[in-house]
């Protein structure tokens, strides 16, 4: 286990082009603080691993979202590919099994550049916009939405990860379950004034606080706000 235990407020740069993501980080060029970012498919399909070095460069810290899921041997070597690119942590789905994250972290350690820590490892248990409904007609998973969660979260602390996705609403089960250690990365957090857009499990920054979270993300409260520097540092004021 890495036990890098804090609490941060992590940007999703959803944005198209790399262009587009570095002119959103110029607004804080200028701060004492370099906020936490991630990287997730649409930015990193568009631009490739450049675009990681050019916002690291920037002295942001990088939470590369790929949520990769496929056979263990697969997952393994990709990891291997990944930590060369130092970020300071990746994620898998926690349904691709036990053994595939047990994998995922070999391939992370093999791939650790020397000098530098093996990135963390989280797991997304459920995304925050499937509903309990939708997990059981359309993926088919009988069980209640808490006891998947409990359960996948369990398998990926047997596989040595560092944390999961989850809701904020499921952070404190998930701590309660696997340990105050056990990291939650907890998207779908939104101002108390904002909307929902497509999420359908969601709290605000300072109730994630009370409920655990150990690392929230947010996207367009953030990246959407006529001022982004405000609304970064009300999130931090809310969460920290």
């Amino acid at each position: 286990m890495n036990n890098q235990i804090n609490r941060d407020v992590i940007i999703a740069l959803d944005f198209p082009t790399g262009e587009a993501a570095l002119a959103f980080l110029s607004n804080f060029k200028d701060s004492a603080r370099k906020p936490y970012v991630k990287v997730g498919m649409e930015l990193f399909y568009s631009e490739g691993p450049a675009i990681i070095e050019k916002i690291k460069a920037l002295d942001h810290k990088i939470f590369l979202d790929l949520k990769l899921h496929d056979i263990p041997n697969t997952v393994e070597k990709a990891m291997t590919s990944l930590a060369k690119l130092d970020v300071d942590m990746c994620n898998v789905h926690a349904a691709g099994t036990v053994e595939m994250m047990a994998a995922a972290i070999a391939g992370l350690e093999a791939g650790t550049l020397p000098g530098k820590s093996r990135p963390l490892l989280i797991a997304v248990t459920q995304l925050t916009s499937t509903s309990e409904e939708r997990m059981k007609s359309e993926l088919f998973i009988a069980k209640s939405l808490e006891d998947t969660v409990k359960g996948y979260a369990e398998n990926a602390k047997i596989a040595r990860l560092d944390g999961v996705v989850c809701s904020p609403l499921e952070a404190g089960l998930i701590h309660e379950t696997c340990g105050e250690e056990f990291l939650t990365i907890t998207p779908g957090v939104r101002f108390e004034d904002a909307a929902m857009d497509d999420q359908v499990r969601v709290t605000t920054p300072a109730r994630a606080k009370v409920l655990g979270s150990n690392f929230i993300v947010v996207g367009r409260p953030i990246t959407k706000a006529e001022n982004p520097v405000a609304a970064y540092e009300r999130c931090l004021k809310e969460f920290i």
